[in-house]
């Protein structure tokens, strides 16, 4: 560890040298560039350089302390000030040097699908859609309705929302998975507790360079779009239907009055997909080496229940619980769920790395 610090330290001295540089000070690209390496690696070598300086004025005060007896006290005292402080210093040197997720600041595409349940499966998944367009908003992000298949009474089968703005997909990456209502349905006679399911994929977006999709592997099919729009959208055949022939992936986009804007959308939605099977084979090879596999972030683990006869939610992840908080959580109230979420991913990959 501390090997590696010493080259982020002469790598940072080095990138700072570089931005005095004429050369690169006249090239505006490069510049940029540079600043940002530079700007990325300031927090852990400031703290890297406090700690330093914190273990250097402890190992000045204990050589001062058992060289001459009449500053003995004086030193005590300092070094009882000075020595708690380098245990969290030291905690924070291995938070900042694990590697970040590339995609943390990228935006993202979330995916809502009914799961077991039937109606009250579908109607589960319209409060979800609703739970992140209202964090989205409280977040100040813009968020999309790119894509949805409604059921009679409000619910939906599916639905997919693009969320846009800084930091969404660190935000919402943990939200993946098989979200669990436990209630009783509006149709339930008998007053019974049913249990249905939503599930969730939260993909990050990614662009034409990230992603290369061969046309010859795309089959389009165009129709008219269905339900709102008025007479201008049924004559025209504005409704895509896009197959992703290797893999059998589907995507269905209807919502513009453009044939374009369907296409363009229901690419962008197929990117974000083939991203996500690219991820999930990434990450089957980083959590087979960990001796749990419980709470993976698989989309087909448990990750949430929401339980109204209690009126608590509990993140199966992390533990917690959330008490007569179910209302605010299911409108987008969720802050504090992904602070707790942040923090156990933190512990997690800080156990792997002292353990690999």
């Amino acid at each position: 560890m501390w090997d590696k610090l010493d080259e982020v330290e002469a790598r940072y001295e080095r990138l700072d040298q570089e931005m005095g540089d004429p050369n690169v000070v006249t090239d505006p690209q490069r510049y940029q560039q540079i600043a940002k390496q530079h700007s990325d690696l300031t927090e852990l070598v400031s703290t890297y350089r406090e700690f330093k300086a914190l273990n250097k004025q402890i190992e000045e005060l204990r050589a001062m302390r058992d060289a001459d007896p009449e500053y003995r006290e004086l030193a005590d005292e300092e070094l009882k000030e000075l020595e708690p402080q380098v245990e969290p210093l030291e905690r924070r040197l291995k938070r900042l040097l694990l590697p970040r997720d590339p995609n943390d600041e990228k935006d993202v595409m979330v995916e809502i699908r009914a799961g077991t349940g039937g109606e009250e499966a579908a109607l589960f998944a319209g409060e979800l859609l609703r739970l992140y367009s209202r964090y989205a908003e409280r977040m100040g992000w813009k968020a999309e309705l790119l894509s949805a298949t409604e059921t009679g009474i409000g619910g939906f089968k599916e639905a997919m929302l693009e969320i846009k703005g800084k930091g969404a997909y660190s935000h919402l990456k943990w939200e993946g998975g098989a979200h669990r209502v436990q209630r009783v349905p509006a149709t339930e006679s008998g007053g019974r507790v049913h249990t249905s399911a939503a599930t969730v994929a939260v993909m990050p977006e990614v662009d034409e360079v990230e992603v290369r999709i061969n046309p010859n592997d795309l089959e389009w099919q165009f129709t008219l779009s269905q339900g709102a729009g008025g007479q201008n959208v049924q004559k025209n055949m504005t409704a895509v239907r896009l197959t992703h022939k290797p893999t059998g992936m589907v995507v269905n986009c209807q919502d513009e009055r453009s044939q374009f804007q369907n296409k363009e959308k229901a690419l962008r939605m197929l990117r974000a997909r083939l991203y996500d099977i690219e991820l999930a084979e990434q990450n089957k090879e980083i959590y087979a080496a960990r001796k749990s596999q419980v709470a993976s972030g698989d989309r087909s683990d448990k990750i949430r229940t929401y339980n109204y006869q209690q009126n608590r939610v509990t993140d199966h992840r992390t533990g917690d619980s959330w008490i007569n908080e179910l209302d605010g959580i299911l409108d987008g109230n969720i802050g504090e769920i992904v602070e707790r979420l942040q923090v156990w991913d933190e512990a997690r990959r800080l156990a792997d790395q002292e353990t690999s």
